[in-house]
């Protein structure tokens, strides 16, 4: 591909198959820089390659969720694992947004006007992380990561609903749950670079589920399905498991989830 190109889906297909991170993050933004210029195409020029061509950068080593090693949030080791994990969630979130565009087409050009400026987002967030990890001595790939995240959207690559119904709002609303906490901590541990940053990614990350949550009602409402009941039939069909709680119900609310749909996920814990 020419890099230089000016086509969406041209330029994600180039993020998705090319494992350069530096290339990545630089084309992501560049992206996002043709959208608010108005120079960006939308047309669908070539076929849509299969998601198991979708190339990643040699490190991290990829582990199972389970083996992947528990430390300490009071040591620094366990600061500097826990931004590393945090560095692989940003860094697969950033494919997940181009991957949400590159394989479904024909869709309304604000539907890929928002997953690119998540796409961005998620690049900064990356960016952000991997600066923090510096202080520790650390680079992204230093240490193993899991490799759970990515499954989803390969168990998810044939169907829109789905994708939706499961990545935004189920496993990075997951954030929204677990990151108010985090921030605490390090409140608690005095460590205000560490505050800023994970704020400046959960409310970032409120808008980015609030999205999830508005196409998913759109393209259900498309296919004259019922979102709430869309919601759940599809979260028996394609999550592994009972989701994780508990739910932080309020910011959930904001970013779009309906209080049935809420109670529905708490009976599920029971």
């Amino acid at each position: 591909m020419d890099c230089s190109s000016n086509n969406l889906f041209l330029i994600a297909e180039h993020c998705l198959f090319n494992g350069d991170i530096a290339q990545k993050l630089s084309l992501t933004h560049s992206a996002k820089q043709l959208l608010d210029q108005q120079r960006l195409s939308f047309e669908s020029l070539t076929p849509v390659q299969s998601i198991a061509n979708t190339c990643f950068p040699e490190k991290p080593q990829l582990l199972l969720p389970r083996a992947m090693p528990r430390r300490s949030m009071d040591s620094d080791e366990g600061k500097a694992a826990f931004f590393h994990a945090l560095a692989h969630i940003e860094f697969v979130a950033i494919y997940l947004a181009w991957d949400i565009i590159y394989r479904f087409r024909g869709l309304p050009v604000a539907f890929y006007s928002d997953w690119l400026t998540i796409a961005d987002e998620e690049a900064q967030h990356f960016a952000l992380i991997c600066q923090c990890l510096q202080q520790y001595g650390l680079t992204y790939g230093d240490l193993p990561a899991h490799s759970g995240l990515w499954w989803h959207a390969q168990d998810t690559a044939d169907n829109l609903l789905a994708r939706l119904a499961i990545v935004p709002r189920c496993m990075e609303a997951r954030g929204l749950d677990v990151t108010p906490a985090m921030i605490e901590k390090f409140q608690q541990l005095g460590d205000r670079h560490s505050v800023d940053i994970l704020t400046r990614i959960f409310e970032d990350e409120i808008g980015h589920v609030e999205r999830g949550s508005y196409w998913f009602k759109y393209w259900a409402a498309q296919q004259g399905l019922d979102s709430e009941q869309a919601y759940k039939t599809l979260l028996l069909s394609f999550y592994k498991g009972k989701p994780k709680g508990p739910f932080n119900r309020e910011v959930r609310i904001i970013a779009g989830f309906s209080t049935n749909e809420l109670d529905w996920l708490e009976e599920r814990l029971l």
